[in-house]
């Protein structure tokens, strides 16, 4: 199974507080940017209303200082003050003493009233430079914002020697109106302008506006993008999560000791474990997006039709023929996969190997019997041994009071021959069942193999047979019992001997494995065991020999098992039988025979 490997990023690389942050400082310049816009643009706007207004009183204080060259009175005055308060964005234009007094204004009404209190008069700090308040006038009964521009009114400030002589002459006569601008020059008077400040609001309340609707857009733009960041890093913790856990599922699916084979909607193969490969014989390769139908045992697709959602197919046992043609024993489980709303997603059929559990089995079966003939030999082993003593006896007996070569005298041999055969049963049936009391031994197996084909060497070549051995020199000692070992070897030469018959060959190997077990291999030339019988060879009582007794194969499996081997037998018929047999280097004692009992039986796989 394929897995997605996401790269990072660089949402993956920086923390998310640094994001955040970034933006908030971002936001927040553009804040304090758009704020010093706006009091720029105000503070512009302020500017041409004050430049205005100081060319409105400089242009007046110049049309005074023309009328009072012209001896214009008070009403001329008037008169141009009004002229010049029609333009537009003018509120009003007034001139007044040092206490507040109006003395013109562009509204005629005012004149001699008080513009201002004289608190206000004199928080105004009148210079000779303007001044600027946004302040309150009346218009039409309505409260409205006005720009209000003052200073000290200065219009015989500039002049030269023939201006101010025509001045001088001038005033002499001007001066005789009391009510006169000019009538006291040392008098400081005061002028006001206002202009009507509702376009600069409106420019500015829109300015406003508009940077309000900038600032909002920008929030939640900002808003957006952290927002986008929260779920970018959701869906990278889900699909980081997502990754972990299909890389998860997919190594307990890879290393299940059991196959494992998933479909899709439409009954094709998608996933196939290694399990599987092994059990099929097949790669997963070549499995992935086939039909079952072509593709599984038709025993498997039938199963697939008896399966519901709700009554899956448990532990069936089939029989499954590999391609190489051999029969396995597996037990299948099939289940249909179903989302929430019901909808069909697929199978998943799981199976197992029962080869090794019909061992387990058969070897649990092996051990109740030897359990029962281990019962059986130790209730009548003793009765049984008395009376042959005596029958052995009598038969000696008889054998020496005959003549020889009596009938009688041969009767008698015949029934001392017979006790002892069945005195030898007794003695491999209580070796079989008795527990075993290995006497471990650091030896070396070449001197023990040696050692058991010299036992036999004689007989072997009494009937012309050749045995082939060659000491393995590299091999390190092992750990075993070499009576014992030696009484199993000497049951697979005989065994072998009467194989043979005459005129073959017996072959004893010895090698090493690997680090930890050494393995002895007995072979001979003779006529090999027939194919329906290896199964049951190591059985007790098993026997295709008229005289034989059965035990000798259960005792070597017996013996090779005491020393945590394993025995193995393949025959061909005609060609002869090979046993290989493997033990360990090093003895570990194993628990007794009831635990092991319970472990095999309680043990089971499931």
């Amino acid at each position: 199974m394929k897995e997605f490997k996401g790269k990072s990023g660089l949402l993956a690389v920086l923390p998310s507080w640094f994001f955040i942050s970034s933006v908030i400082i971002l936001v927040g310049i553009i804040i304090t940017m758009a704020i010093k816009d706006l009091n720029r643009a105000r503070s512009i706007e302020t500017q041409t209303l004050l430049e205005k207004s100081s060319v409105l009183i400089r242009a007046f204080e110049s049309g005074t200082r023309t009328g009072m060259g012209m001896r214009w009175r008070n009403e001329q005055m008037q008169i141009l003050i009004e002229e010049m308060a029609y333009q537009p964005g003018i509120l009003y234009i007034a001139v007044t003493d040092d206490s507040g007094r109006i003395l013109a204004h562009s509204d005629p009404e005012l004149i001699g009233s008080q513009i201002y209190n004289d608190q206000t008069m004199k928080s105004l700090d009148v210079s000779q430079t303007e001044k600027w308040r946004m302040t309150k006038h009346m218009v039409d009964n309505e409260q409205q914002n006005a720009f209000e521009v003052y200073r000290y009114f200065k219009p015989l400030k500039r002049s030269n020697n023939h201006r101010s002589h025509m001045m001088m002459r001038r005033d002499r006569d001007y001066n005789q109106d009391s009510e006169s601008l000019a009538e006291d020059r040392n008098s400081p008077k005061i002028i006001f302008t206002a202009f009507d400040t509702a376009a600069l609001d409106a420019s500015q309340a829109k300015d406003i506006r508009n940077t309000i609707i900038s600032l909002s857009i920008l929030v939640l733009l900002a808003l957006a993008s952290i927002l986008t960041l929260f779920w970018v890093k959701r869906y990278q913790r889900s699909s980081r999560m997502l990754q972990d856990s299909k890389a998860f599922s997919t190594e307990i699916i890879s290393h299940l000791p059991i196959g494992l084979i998933t479909t899709n909607e439409h009954n094709q193969i998608s996933v196939v474990n290694h399990a599987a490969e092994v059990i099929l014989g097949y790669n997963a390769v070549a499995l992935s997006g086939r039909d079952i139908k072509k593709t599984l045992p038709e025993e498997w697709n039938q199963l697939v039709a008896y399966s519901l959602p709700n009554n899956p197919v448990i532990e069936r046992e089939i029989e499954y023929l590999s391609g190489s043609g051999q029969s396995i024993p597996l037990s299948i489980s099939i289940a249909r996969i179903a989302n929430n709303n019901g909808r069909f997603l697929g199978n998943v059929f799981i199976f197992r190997d029962m080869r090794e559990v019909r061992q387990l089995q058969e070897e649990i079966r092996r051990k109740e019997k030897l359990a029962a003939i281990g019962s059986l030999a130790a209730g009548v082993a003793h009765e049984i041994r008395n009376p042959l003593s005596s029958i052995k006896g009598f038969a000696k007996y008889f054998e020496g009071r005959s003549e020889a070569g009596s009938e009688e005298q041969a009767l008698a041999k015949v029934m001392a021959k017979e006790v002892d055969r069945l005195n030898r049963v007794i003695t491999e049936l209580l070796e079989l069942v008795r527990p075993s009391d290995l006497r471990i031994q650091q030896v070396n197996i070449n001197e023990v193999i040696e050692h058991s084909l010299h036992l036999i060497r004689q007989d072997a070549e009494s009937k012309n047979i050749a045995i082939e051995f060659t000491p393995n020199q590299t091999l390190p000692s092992v750990a075993m019992d070499p009576d014992r070992f030696t009484q199993a070897l000497l049951n697979l030469y005989l065994n072998a001997i009467q194989a043979i018959g005459s005129d073959g060959r017996l072959t004893v190997e010895v090698s090493q494995t690997n680090e930890s077990d050494v393995q002895v291999i007995v072979k001979d030339s003779g006529k090999g065991i027939n194919p329906d019988d290896l199964t049951n060879i190591f059985h007790p009582y098993f026997t295709t020999k008229a005289a034989g007794t059965g035990l000798g194969l259960t005792i070597v499996q017996k013996v090779i098992e005491e020393h945590n081997g394993k025995v193995s037998v393949t025959s061909n018929r005609h060609q002869g039988t090979q046993f290989n047999m493997v033990i360990p280097l090093s003895y570990q004692r194993s628990q007794p025979d009831k635990s092991a009992d319970n472990h095999l039986t309680t043990g089971s796989i499931k």
